[in-house]
């Protein structure tokens, strides 16, 4: 090999060496980067944990915005007050029709309607839909009450039904029995239908999409407020969103569309449903409220004291069936007795004219007025009373 060619042959594997130098420190500085950036992320998760500890963030984009968004100070005079109270933000639930269901002519007032809708709006609004579970707790608990007030009527015109019987009142008895069945049929529908809506309300594919429209008002709009206090700051604010929501009903309305505004109670239910999407379905803000779960220690009534109480109740429902039930068989006996003392009298007065009557018309009346009804002939005297009345 000569000279030329060995100083080639070097030149060559000095070359791939200074390539291999360079493409290793560009491996290097390239998982330097990584790491800073890493580094980067790792700090703004820490300080947007420090900051608000119960937000979980996964990068670090727009870590606060988030929370921003869905923070609020208070609710009051059915607003929602933030942002230290220099935002207020009022809601108007908005319940539309089925635009699929109308004809063209129909679709077309709608929509220009909404056009005009749209025409009046002079400040930022925001739509908000909230999807929800349907809950029919509370129409089965209305249900539940109505029935158990028809059974009570059915049992309190049975106590009428056999009151009547034992006075002999046919013509009461017929028209008790007609509002008792009256009463029957409407329970048996009661029931059907209580049966059918439990039925629905176990499966969890109900729901309910609710639309809403959100304003805003700033207190920077008014100008200076630092001289206003908060009373002061909340009346303008509530003045001035009032106004505008009145007036986008009354836009809405011409595009069939109803709305209002949503109060204090029903703002706690919309943040509540939003901040909590998976358990607002099994316990709703009344719920929750009535658990008292805002206070920090149980307020329930004591057991023994709730234990006495029902006691007390069972006893006034049964003390009260005793009664009616005794006044029916004290007034039955008491019916007996002048049945008894009826007939006796009737036999004093046959007696009377014995000597008057032969020996088989005398035992004949004797036999008749022991078999006779009392009750029918009162109630044939009262007829023929009646008629005479009537004629007279």
């Amino acid at each position: 090999m000569s000279t030329i060619q060995m100083l080639n042959l070097i030149l060559v594997v000095i070359l791939i060496l200074i390539l291999l130098l360079g493409l290793i420190a560009v491996l290097i500085i390239f998982k330097l980067r990584r790491k800073d950036k890493s580094d980067d992320k790792e700090k703004i998760n820490i300080k947007a944990k420090e900051e608000n500890p119960n937000l979980t963030t996964r990068t670090g984009k727009g870590i606060n915005s988030i929370y921003k968004f869905m923070e609020f100070d208070t609710i009051t005079d059915n607003m929602i007050a933030r942002k230290n109270r220099k935002q207020y933000v009022m809601v108007i639930g908005c319940k539309g029709i089925n635009y699929d269901l109308l004809s063209e002519d129909e679709k077309n007032a709608v929509e220009a309607g909404f056009i005009e809708f749209l025409n009046t709006l002079r400040f930022p609004v925001q739509l908000y839909v909230q999807t929800r579970t349907l809950s029919l707790n509370d129409i089965l608990n209305k249900y539940e009450k109505r029935i158990d007030e028809i059974n009570d009527q059915i049992i309190k015109i049975n106590s009428q039904i056999e009151m009547a019987k034992s006075r002999g009142n046919n013509e009461a008895v017929e028209r008790l029995m007609f509002d008792r069945q009256r009463k029957e049929n409407i329970l048996e529908y009661g029931e059907s239908i209580e049966d059918y809506t439990q039925r629905i309300s176990e499966s969890r594919n109900i729901l309910q999409q609710k639309t809403y429209i959100v304003l805003s008002y700033y207190t920077s709009e008014y100008g200076d407020t630092s001289n206003y206090s908060k009373e002061e700051i909340d009346d303008i604010a509530f003045t001035e969103l009032y106004t505008r929501a009145q007036t986008l009903i009354r836009a809405l309305a011409s595009a069939e569309v109803s709305g209002t505004v949503l109060d204090s109670e029903q703002l706690a239910e919309l943040l509540y449903v939003a901040y909590n999407r998976e358990s607002s379905e099994r316990y709703t803000l009344k719920d929750a409220l009535d658990a008292d779960y805002s206070r920090l220690y149980s307020t329930a009534r004591d057991v023994l004291e709730e234990k006495k109480r029902r006691i007390e109740t069972k006893i006034e429902e049964d003390a009260s069936k005793l009664a009616a039930k005794s006044i029916l068989k004290a007034d039955q006996k008491n019916r007996e007795e002048i049945r008894n003392r009826v007939k006796q009298r009737a036999m004093e007065m046959v007696d009377d004219y014995k000597n008057e009557l032969s020996p088989q018309l005398y035992a004949e009346t004797k036999n008749q007025i022991a078999q006779a009804n009392v009750d029918e002939v009162l109630e044939e005297k009262q007829k023929r009373r009646r008629v005479i009345r009537k004629n007279v």
